[in-house]
């Protein structure tokens, strides 16, 4: 039986950002640090601005003179404290997280991730799930309060897994989804239930997308998905690649069993933004999918 690990970080979930948690309700820190502190500015769309440095931050005071409940304070960077904010409109050479992720340090990869996270459920969460009344921010962003009973919400966050379904040796189950073109394929995931635990989802899910049995089902590692606010928790699993496979809840189009070399020359060819007329193209480098595809094709045969 081949095993295998991570042999890299996942790209997103790499950060060093200190998030600086002590800091996020005291109110009066939190006014000290914004006269130094820096901003980034995302849109509706989840871009921001980035030169050939990398992320662009305004001088948070640009925005206001003193914290905003619309800014959520994101942690501490070389002594500055550093917050984001959306924005309608904003000039210059726009990128979203999976344009630039790979191409940030580790820092900035963990305040765009962050950012953009909170500041999805913040523009989700305007209103209480108890009573519908409205709700304002708190703790630096952190929270939100309701404001006819004081309920305190928290950023939500929705599990899923993603898992690589291998032979025990060298092949591969890959999968297309309805909506992909013929040459696009990954690795199955799919959300966690209620009172469902990671295990039982990836043995669900294989089941219900490809009518496959699977087995030794084993975690790998994890990363931030933040479209809008999920996290990827990534498993292995064996399965028997003459069993028939089947397709019945129309999510996925077809999968097929692929060998580890040809998994090694589809990541040689590039990802999913790659030009047409490869055979195979596999999930770009942002995602934990390609992670454990490098990881897997890595081992010998």
């Amino acid at each position: 039986m081949v095993h295998f690990e991570l042999t890299e970080i996942p790209l997103l979930s790499r950060s060093t950002l200190d998030r600086a948690e002590h800091l996020r309700n005291d109110h009066e820190a939190l006014k000290q640090g914004w006269a130094d502190a820096s901003l980034l500015r995302v849109t509706s769309g989840g871009r921001v601005r980035v030169d050939d440095a990398g992320l662009v931050l305004d001088p948070a005071t640009d925005l206001a003179a003193e914290p905003v409940d619309e800014a959520v304070f994101l942690g501490v960077d070389d002594g500055r404290h550093v917050w984001a904010v959306f924005t309608k409109h904003l000039d210059g050479n726009l990128v979203d997280l999976r344009g630039i992720g790979a191409h940030l340090n580790d820092t900035s990869a963990g305040m765009f991730t962050t950012a953009v996270a909170l500041l999805n459920w913040h523009n989700k969460s305007r209103f209480s799930a108890i009573d519908g009344s409205p709700t304002k921010p708190a703790n630096g962003g952190w929270s939100r309060i309701s404001e006819s009973d004081g309920n305190e919400e928290w950023p939500r966050t929705d599990p899923a897994v993603i898992c690589l379904v291998h032979d025990g040796a060298d092949r591969v189950l890959l999968a297309r989804q309805q909506a992909w073109p013929p040459y696009m394929y990954s690795i199955l995931a799919g959300f966690v239930e209620a009172g469902e635990s990671f295990e039982t989802c990836v043995t669900r899910e294989i089941k219900e997308e490809v009518g496959l049995d699977v087995r030794e089902v084993r975690y790998l590692g994890s990363q931030p998905w933040p479209f809008p606010r999920s996290v990827m928790i990534g498993f292995t699993a064996v399965g028997d690649p003459d069993a028939p496979l089947t397709f019945s809840d129309g999510e996925i189009a077809e999968a097929h069993w692929f060998t580890r070399s040809d998994v090694r020359e589809a990541l040689a060819h590039g990802d999913w933004t790659s030009p047409e007329g490869a055979r195979l193209l596999l999930p770009g480098s942002i995602s934990i999918a390609r992670t454990i595809l490098v990881s897997w094709a890595a081992k010998d045969d």
